[in-house]
């Protein structure tokens, strides 16, 4: 399963349901079949994913910082949130600029 995400500021983006969910629930939704941000709430919801981003890397720094991790922990096969969100912040920043909505499901 997947999410498709589109706005007429940017080409669609194409997410798959972990990451997508993941995405909508830090937008404080639950996640679902179709949905749309309204280009009025994007600052907000840029603020979230960033915030969210912030999170991850200050937690993944304790962890670090404590020892808590061993060599297998550090494998390269785990991608970040900031990697992860990244085309969807921009999207996000795109439609902001042009005032248009983010849709999913339609």
């Amino acid at each position: 399963m997947h999410y498709v995400f589109k706005s007429k500021a940017s080409a669609d983006l194409l997410m798959m349901t972990p990451i997508g969910d993941q995405i909508l629930r830090i937008l404080d939704r639950e996640p679902s079949a179709k949905g749309i941000v309204e280009a009025a709430a994007i600052p907000s919801a840029i603020a979230a994913i960033e915030a969210a981003i912030a999170a991850e890397a200050a937690a993944d720094k304790r962890t670090d910082a404590e020892g808590d991790r061993d060599d297998a922990s550090r494998s390269s096969d785990h991608v970040s949130l900031r990697r992860r969100a990244w085309p969807m912040l921009e999207m996000m920043k795109r439609s902001l600029a042009e005032r248009a909505d983010i849709v999913w499901g339609v």
